[in-house]
């Protein structure tokens, strides 16, 4: 049986394994909303953790944004997909974008009537998320001049990641009626500069896996420059990591977490300009994820956990 021709549950199935896994994804954005939480909490010295409930939505509402980057992004990918990358789902023809389209009207639904449910008052910040998310769909009504200036392109998209953080760490000091601490404006630029170590750290291959009219930075800037401008953001990163730890007067071997793993990055990052092999490449997209949840584990969710189970 061809895999249009399957039950639609089976066709979202294999997409979602394809372009958005679930199970790779989920525990990841799980700690980027715990761990907003949790620093926000630590930040203004609170005890315990929000309402079980809240946390239930607020997971679902970032989940399902993130999920809704990956949809708009089929959009905008369309032309460059059904010319170069004929293999994905949807140039292959295993889902259409009209269904797509569906999938993202049913999306926002569960979200509206999540968020309506159990915390009304955070649609103000749903809301900017959306529209943002909107401006990006359009591509700021900038499309040929974004496409033309990479870094213009990576840094505006990237830009809702700390929208969606601000949703996320609101779901604390927001709906108890505070303002936000100055520490979570360090925490948001750790989660910006995360997503561009995710964005580097996926588009560094080896020279046999770079396509014809397919970005990467490998290809844009050679094996060498792109590993040193990963390592680059990654210090940057946890530069700001650090601020973000100090904030939130957070133990010394945070530091010494943070420091240890960084160090272990730069070593593969240093393995891939020498030898930009497939496994190497692999390396640095694996590393570039547990960097990710570690950084967050590391901000919120450890310190978060212990305030949860007290």
């Amino acid at each position: 049986m061809e895999e249009n021709k399957l039950p639609f549950w089976k066709i979202f199935v294999i997409y979602q394994k394809e372009r958005f896994p679930f199970l790779f994804h989920g525990p990841l954005i799980l700690m980027f909303t715990f761990s907003a939480i949790s620093y926000s909490r630590i930040c203004r010295s609170q005890e315990g953790f929000i309402n079980v409930s809240d946390f239930v939505v607020g997971f679902i509402t970032t989940f399902c944004l993130f999920f809704l980057v990956r949809i708009v992004d089929e959009f905008k990918d369309k032309e460059i997909d059904a010319k170069y990358r004929k293999e994905l789902p949807v140039p292959r023809g295993l889902i259409t974008l009209k269904e797509l389209k569906w999938v993202g009207v049913v999306v926002v639904l569960i979200q509206v009537a999540a968020i309506g449910f159990i915390h009304p008052s955070m649609f103000l910040f749903y809301w900017i998320v959306i529209a943002y998310l909107s401006l990006m769909t359009v591509e700021f009504f900038m499309h040929d001049w974004l496409n033309g200036h990479m870094w213009a392109y990576v840094g505006s998209h990237m830009v809702i990641i700390p929208l969606v953080d601000i949703y996320a760490s609101g779901l604390d000091w927001y709906l108890d009626n505070e303002g936000p601490h100055l520490g979570l404006f360090f925490f948001f630029g750790v989660s910006y500069f995360n997503g561009i170590v995710l964005e580097i750290g996926r588009k560094l291959k080896t020279p046999k896996a770079e396509k014809e009219g397919v970005v990467t930075y490998s290809g844009l800037l050679g094996f060498t420059k792109a590993a040193y401008l990963w390592m680059a953001i990654l210090t940057i990163t946890l530069t700001l990591a650090a601020a973000a730890s100090y904030y939130a007067d957070l133990s010394v071997i945070s530091y010494y977490v943070l420091a240890a793993f960084y160090l272990i990055c730069l070593f593969f990052a240093f393995r891939y300009s020498q030898d930009p092999s497939a496994k190497n490449s692999k390396y640095i997209e694996v590393m570039s994820g547990v960097w990710t949840l570690l950084m967050y584990g590391t901000l919120g969710g450890v310190a978060g956990l212990v305030n949860f189970l007290i």
